[in-house]
């Protein structure tokens, strides 16, 4: 598995990815947090279809981190069940990683 990953989470609307951005890099859990939308998303709630507008977060981010770095979003995150998804980041630019390296709480 990868050192590093990437941290996929989405949020009802712009103000919430920004607060939970400025929280997450505050705390070194996160090196970059882009924030992408709006989004359309259709998915199952609660035994029926739903459709919202969402804003797709992608944060880059360390193995080692994820814990904390999950454990705080869904403590900031406005929904009874976010989507917090991490995907290991198997190849990459080495000086890109590098600069993740500093960037992020535990080196």
């Amino acid at each position: 598995m990868s050192k590093y990953i990437q941290v996929f989470t989405t949020m009802g609307n712009k103000e919430d990815a920004l607060r939970i951005a400025k929280i997450l890099l505050e705390k070194r859990l996160a090196a970059c947090f882009q924030i992408i939308g709006p989004i359309k998303s259709l998915y199952w709630w609660k035994g029926k279809i739903e459709e919202s507008e969402e804003w797709l977060c992608v944060i880059k981010s360390k193995e080692e981190l994820y814990e904390e770095l999950e454990k705080t979003i869904r403590e900031n995150h406005p929904y009874e069940v976010p989507e917090i998804i991490a995907i290991p980041i198997a190849f990459g630019n080495k000086s890109y990683f590098e600069w993740i390296n500093m960037e992020l709480k535990r080196q």
